[in-house]
């Protein structure tokens, strides 16, 4: 998770750059899965161990959304000027300022913004970490920083600043059917980042019983 963060941290590629990101991401899924049968070991009490597989569970529906959301980005600036490289940018909101809204939105999402999908499935995981090992915890509190920084440095670089391009001059902003995608992402995103009871109450079930075969099997070994 966080060697991946810091490899997202130098990429000039947009695309590249998401990509990176996606895969420190879901290493916040591995750990709420395998920290689980550390909480096990450690303790009788049960509570951290769901907290770390909902939240890992959270954090994949999360991701799909995001993650989509950003390549969605990326792919409307390529199909007008047919470039991923983040130096052919700059000033984007100047011209496309509905688009730079969403991007935006989605680039917090990424970064973990609370009230948005990306902090609840992370946090999860987190508090989870503290149960089974503090450095854990702090690693993935550690990546967390580091995907603000590569986040808000392409937001920076792409979507700020003045035109200093002809060619980000021309742009056009998007198109209805642009916005009707990306509006839906950003409602789930929103929908899940303050309401994320709904999803948890149908995996509740499941992980229950799902941990109960785990602590059997611990307590048999």
């Amino acid at each position: 998770m966080v060697y991946i963060g810091f490899v997202a941290l130098v990429q000039t590629d947009m695309k590249k750059l998401i990509a990176y990101s996606s895969i420190s991401h879901m290493g916040f899924v591995t750990l709420g899965f395998f920290i689980v049968f550390m909480i096990v070991q450690n303790s009788a009490a049960d509570s951290g161990a769901v907290l770390g597989l909902e939240g890992g569970m959270v954090q994949m529906v999360s991701h799909g959304f995001i993650s989509a959301a950003m390549f969605l980005c990326v792919g409307v600036l390529y199909d007008r000027l047919h470039s991923r490289e983040i130096s052919s940018y700059g000033g984007v909101v100047n011209v496309m300022p509905w688009f730079a809204a969403f991007m935006v939105f989605f680039a917090m999402s990424n970064a973990g913004l609370p009230g948005t999908s990306g902090f609840v499935g992370e946090f999860m995981v987190i508090l989870a970490s503290f149960r089974a090992n503090f450095w854990f915890a702090l690693l993935a509190a550690t990546t967390l920083i580091v995907g603000a920084a590569y986040t808000l440095w392409m937001v920076k670089r792409v979507v700020f600043g003045d035109v200093t391009k002809e060619s980000v001059a021309s742009l056009q902003d998007i198109n209805a059917r642009e916005a009707l995608v990306l509006g839906t992402l950003a409602f789930m995103v929103l929908l899940l980042g303050v309401w994320p009871a709904p999803l948890i109450e149908v995996m509740d079930v499941s992980v229950t019983n799902l941990l109960q075969h785990i602590i059997v099997s611990k307590v048999g070994g």
